[in-house]
């Protein structure tokens, strides 16, 4: 019997990327921001794969989809901030959610000690180095050294779910 399921399991279809989008908007994800700078100057893009990997090294993870123009920048700068947003962020969700978003223009930000963009009003702030980099398909699986740590503000957290903002039905 074990061996039938595994014929059949090498013989399904991969699921369409649609399908990939409406199982996978079942698990509620924050929202944050990854800034860099480089020779160009700032540069940042909206993420949702962001995640603690190691206390000892601290160490963290976000994945960028390497087909895009800021994650290969911010690689080539070898530093990065994980700015994570607050609720009541959405014109900061907006504008680096996509690539026609105004990022940086008319935006108050500041540069850290660490040489990267650091947004205002976040809820905390993570410095990092790139320490490994490891292609998963579409898109690059960021490992990052953490150098500093800011808990900047107690509020709710931005949340994406079933493809919206909230944890609100997402019907």
């Amino acid at each position: 019997m074990l061996v039938d399921a595994q014929v059949d399991a090498q013989n399904a279809p991969a699921p369409d990327p649609a399908q990939m989008r409406r199982v996978m908007g079942q698990f509620a994800s924050g929202v944050t921001v990854v800034t860099g700078l480089d020779d160009d100057g700032p540069i940042g893009f909206a993420c949702q794969s962001f995640a603690s990997v190691s206390l000892e090294p601290p160490m963290v993870l976000f994945c960028a989809d390497h087909r895009g123009s800021a994650w290969p920048r911010i690689r080539r700068s070898g530093r990065f901030t994980v700015n994570v947003l607050a609720e009541a962020q959405d014109e900061m969700c907006g504008r680096f959610g996509s690539s026609r978003g105004r990022k940086f223009d008319d935006l108050d930000w500041d540069l850290s000690r660490w040489e990267t963009p650091t947004l205002p009003q976040v809820l905390a702030r993570v410095h990092a180095e790139v320490d490994a980099v490891h292609v998963a398909g579409d898109h690059d699986v960021v490992i990052g050294r953490v150098l500093e740590l800011e808990d900047l503000h107690a509020a709710a957290p931005m949340v994406f779910f079933r493809g919206q903002f909230g944890l609100g039905s997402g019907a």
